[in-house]
């Protein structure tokens, strides 16, 4: 078996101790002490835990905006949808950390504010996109400020999903369900689509719970 390599092993357990514990209560020292080295080696890896930080959401961005390049004129099927949402909430569950303490993060590391902002705003785009296909389709009516408004609050649910998620089991923050996101945004569309692909998306919806 392949040995990992020290500076992937302080990446996976410090994004296992920020998810479970909270990136503000996780030091370097705890993480060196989790991974039984010495502080010096993780300091030859990474400088500071900021370091860490930044290194854990490039991967996060990276895996986010391969995942929210929806093209415009993609006719996107139902099942699809399901798909890619639940694709989109594992990821939020895999770096959870980030979302969970969201603004003070944020606020903490001043370097990622404008990274996060774009990403949120490819979610919009993504769903923006993805509920023009619909309506292309036939699937859904709405009117351009309806859909406006649904857009933007799919891109809330996605973001606040964890930090809600989490309310439900604080003494085990390491379950996750990211069914249950899926559920709620297949929900928040069912209203705006046509009587006639209303059932198919609840039976999807209730393959989530």
């Amino acid at each position: 078996m392949k040995k990992i390599k020290t500076r992937d092993r302080i990446l996976n357990t410090s994004l296992q101790l920020f998810n479970s514990l909270g990136e503000p209560n996780v030091t370097t020292l705890l993480i060196s002490d989790e991974l039984d080295i010495s502080p010096g080696n993780l300091y030859y890896h990474f400088k500071s835990k900021g370091d860490i930080v930044e290194e854990l959401f490039e991967s996060f961005e990276a895996e986010m905006l391969d995942l929210l390049a929806v093209p415009s004129n993609a006719d996107v099927p139902v099942d699809q949808f399901s798909f890619f949402l639940h694709l989109l909430f594992e990821a939020v569950a895999r770096y959870r950390f980030l979302y969970q303490d969201l603004v003070n993060v944020l606020s903490r590391y001043e370097q990622l504010q404008v990274r996060f902002r774009r990403i949120l705003k490819k979610k919009t785009q993504a769903f923006e996109s993805l509920c023009t296909s619909f309506k292309r389709q036939g699937l859904m009516v709405s009117g351009p400020s309806e859909l406006d408004a649904l857009c933007q609050q799919l891109t809330l649910t996605v973001c606040y999903w964890s930090s809600f998620d989490t309310l439900s089991h604080l003494d085990d923050r390491d379950f996750v369900d990211p069914g249950k996101g899926v559920y709620q945004i297949l929900h928040l569309i069912l209203p705006h689509l046509t009587e006639d692909h209303k059932e198919e998306v609840r039976l999807i919806s209730e393959t989530y719970l």
